[in-house]
């Protein structure tokens, strides 16, 4: 498995991951599938922001997961913290595949000095917060009843991870 960085180019395979956690999970709180039109706001959101999309390709070049992260919230004391996720195609869940883009994410981070990263995670997702967890996220904050989907209220829990950087935090 090769992580590397996503262009344009794999917008299709990284679309029909987002849709099937649209459609198949509560990994993304959306109710309709997404467009090759948001993929191409995503896509210039992520390259204006400078934020990484990484992407773990096997051995026939095909993408078996991705994972990218951007701004948490869009105040300037909001700087040093980013939100991320972390998506994994269906056939290669539970290979070790989340761990290795989320840990290639965290090194992205602190070398783009980043001092805090949040994800959000469906309660009921208990393999997304163990792999937080064996990253050494903590929880940190838990909202009931955040979204509606499938016919039920769903909780949604947020993993942070404190960096050691940047090594000068600034105001300006």
């Amino acid at each position: 498995m090769i992580i590397t960085n996503c262009s344009f180019t794999q917008a299709p395979e990284i679309l029909a991951i987002f849709n099937d956690a649209i459609l198949n999970s509560t990994a993304l709180y959306d109710y309709e599938p997404r467009t090759m039109a948001n993929m191409e706001t995503w896509f210039s959101a992520k390259q204006k922001g400078r934020y990484p999309v990484l992407g773990a390709f096997d051995d026939n070049g095909a993408l078996s997961g991705f994972a990218s992260f951007g701004a948490f919230r869009a105040w300037p004391a909001y700087k040093y913290s980013i939100e991320h996720s972390v998506y994994v195609r269906g056939d290669r869940r539970g290979m070790g595949l989340g761990k290795k883009l989320l840990a290639r994410l965290i090194d992205l981070a602190e070398k783009q000095d980043y001092h805090m990263m949040i994800g959000g995670i469906d309660s009921s997702n208990a393999a997304s917060v163990r792999l937080h967890q064996s990253l050494g996220f903590t929880h940190c904050a838990s909202i009931k009843h955040a979204g509606f989907k499938f016919g039920r209220w769903l909780d949604l829990e947020f993993y942070q991870l404190l960096l050691p950087t940047p090594e000068a935090p600034g105001e300006e």
